[in-house]
């Protein structure tokens, strides 16, 4: 076996994997129900503000991680008004983090879409007599291959992080640490080679699960059209 071969298969590497793993998926989930509701909701309202709060969730869509993870390590440190939950330098902060940073990305997407493509498809629910409840699952479901990219933006971007889940997780070994985090401190250590070959593993894993959540796409829509 090679040497990239024994560093992959190490098990302090499986942990880093697992530890990307679990908190790119769940700040996803989670980003993506709060994301896909705020963006529908968004573009369905009216009121006043309604440009303002638009113009604001599309600044948020470019927050800067190290920004959110500060906003987040003063909410969960010691003395922060969360604090007592004990969440800092965990797995939990870090996807909250997340959380913070993609949120706005999937709101602002499906709020773009949506206003683009909802009016219309709300008049043809309209002339075939469907409720509310109704017309909300028709324009979902019209709209999926937009949601899709729209998640599958936010999971990139969610896998890719180093800033945010640096400050509020701490890179600690065998507890926080993830890939991108594991790169950044093998290239101050000048390890380059365990540095390039994580870089590959990790693009090739977003790769993967990026390539099955198409193919599962794909299957269900092929089986709604039979």
């Amino acid at each position: 076996m090679t040497f990239a071969g024994l560093f992959i298969f190490n098990p302090e590497t499986l942990g880093i994997i697992g530890v990307t793993l679990r908190m790119s998926l769940v700040s996803s989930l989670i980003a993506s129900v709060m994301g896909i509701g705020l963006g529908l909701l968004l573009e369905r309202s009216r009121f006043p503000l309604k440009r303002i709060v638009v113009r604001i969730c599309r600044t948020l869509m470019g927050t800067p991680p190290v920004v959110a993870g500060l906003v987040v390590y003063l909410l969960l440190m010691r003395r922060g008004p969360f604090g007592a939950w004990g969440l800092l330098f965990t797995v939990p902060a870090m996807v909250i983090a997340q959380v913070f940073i993609i949120t706005p990305i999937i709101t602002g997407m499906v709020y773009t879409y949506a206003s683009r493509s909802a009016p219309a498809i709300r008049a043809f629910a309209k002339t075939m007599g469907a409720g509310r409840f109704q017309t909300q699952v028709l324009l979902i479901k019209e709209m999926s291959g937009e949601i899709y990219f729209a998640l599958i933006s936010a999971f990139s971007r969610a896998i890719s992080e180093v800033g945010a889940v640096m400050i509020v997780g701490g890179n600690i070994q065998n507890k926080t640490r993830t890939m991108t985090t594991a790169i950044s401190l093998l290239r101050n250590t000048g390890d380059f080679g365990q540095g390039i070959t994580l870089g590959i593993l990790l693009l090739l894993i977003a790769f993967i699960l990026q390539s099955l959540s198409d193919l599962l796409r794909r299957n269900n829509t092929a089986e709604e059209n039979i």
